[in-house]
């Protein structure tokens, strides 16, 4: 009973550290691709939760097992050599601190045998289930050999091996399958994270993404003491275009001019869909004659431009856009958004197809 008590605590452990470092490093997993700063960073947490199992053994009799392996085996399924070697010395260093005597060799060797095993399996043209079905049956066979050569109790050793058997399987059967499941689990989180923040249409942001990105630049703006414009652009007409051809064609004129947005603006400006016919392009470190210049080209652009229409055809359209900068027309930074949309409505109001400035 003491020794299930033992291996549930083991693997309560195993598990919320596991939780814990996915989390951590949810923006940037271990790969075996991953740059040496990520695999450095791995390893040496491998090492960490290796050394943390091996103070929480496992008691059977007079001897003790533990599941510092584990984090070994993981760290070579998932990041090759790098993150593997850092935990292996990272492991072997603390067991020669608890005490140094023929165990702690005879473990070391053991720890760095399976590390070894474990990053050429890793490297091989198998399965994902065979690579983890013989990593795990490698440290069983080894510790095995291992408990044979310190234990000479035979009776003793009939108990103790189909115990660590069983412990080594379900222990890095739960330690893999958690790793995958919390990855997969992050990575979908992510996508929708990002799906929330994209206009599905245009690829540009939506304007939840534009609230954030404009309320941290705000943020910044007068402890950096820069420019910051903001172009605010409608389409003339839009609804006519609806109406004569379809919403089907209405959607290929925003997804073109979603294009023209980015290719006519510099590329770390961020470009938004607001809603509708309605965008955005928030022009970072941008006085307000360049961004008088960049919002011409975009009217341009889309006045010379013919929208081909998918069932034949073509289509042209204008575009009004209103321009406010801080510090050149708003001199506070929160009636910058306010100040664009009013000269948007002077644009439209006086004819369209232009460009008008925020009054000073």
């Amino acid at each position: 009973m003491i020794i299930i008590k033992d291996l549930f605590a083991n693997l309560a452990i195993l598990i919320s550290l596991l939780f814990l470092y996915t989390q951590v490093s949810n923006r940037s997993p271990l790969t075996s691709k991953s740059s040496y700063r990520i695999k450095a960073q791995s390893g040496i947490f491998g090492g960490i939760l290796g050394n943390v199992l091996m103070h929480y053994s496992i008691n059977i009799g007079t001897t003790i097992i533990d599941l510092r392996l584990i984090p070994i085996i993981l760290l070579a399924y998932f990041g090759g050599v790098v993150p593997t070697f850092i935990s292996m010395f990272m492991v072997i260093g603390g067991r020669f601190l608890i005490g140094i005597n023929i165990s702690s060799y005879a473990s070391s060797i053991l720890v760095f045998v399976v590390a070894i095993f474990s990053v050429l399996i890793s490297n091989s043209n198998l399965s994902k289930q065979m690579k983890q079905l013989l990593m795990l049956t490698f440290i069983n066979i080894s510790a095995s050999i291992l408990f044979i050569y310190l234990i000479e109790d035979i009776n003793f050793l009939i108990t103790l091996l189909p115990i660590y058997w069983i412990a080594s399987y379900l222990s890095g059967y739960i330690a893999f399958n958690t790793v995958t499941f919390l990855r997969k689990s992050q990575e979908l989180f992510n996508k929708y994270k990002s799906e929330s923040m994209i206009d599905p249409l245009t690829g540009l942001n939506n304007v939840r993404k534009f609230d954030e990105i404009f309320n941290q630049t705000l943020e910044e703006l007068e402890k950096k003491n820069k420019k910051l414009s903001l172009l605010y652009i409608d389409i003339d007409f839009f609804k006519k275009i609806n109406d004569t051809y379809g919403h089907a064609e209405g959607d290929v004129v925003l997804k073109e001019l979603g294009y023209i947005l980015r290719s006519c603006t510099r590329t770390f400006d961020i470009v938004s869909r607001n809603g509708g016919e309605e965008f955005t392009v928030l022009l970072l470190d941008c006085p307000l004659d360049q961004a008088v210049q960049i919002g011409e080209r975009i009217r341009k652009t889309v006045e010379d431009k013919p929208f081909a229409l998918t069932q034949g055809g073509t289509v042209n359209l204008t575009v009004s856009i209103g321009v406010s900068c801080y510090s050149d027309t708003t001199k506070e930074t929160g009636l910058i958004i306010n100040d664009a949309d009013k000269a948007l409505y002077e644009a439209k109001r006086s004819g369209r197809n232009m460009l008008c400035v925020a009054h000073y």
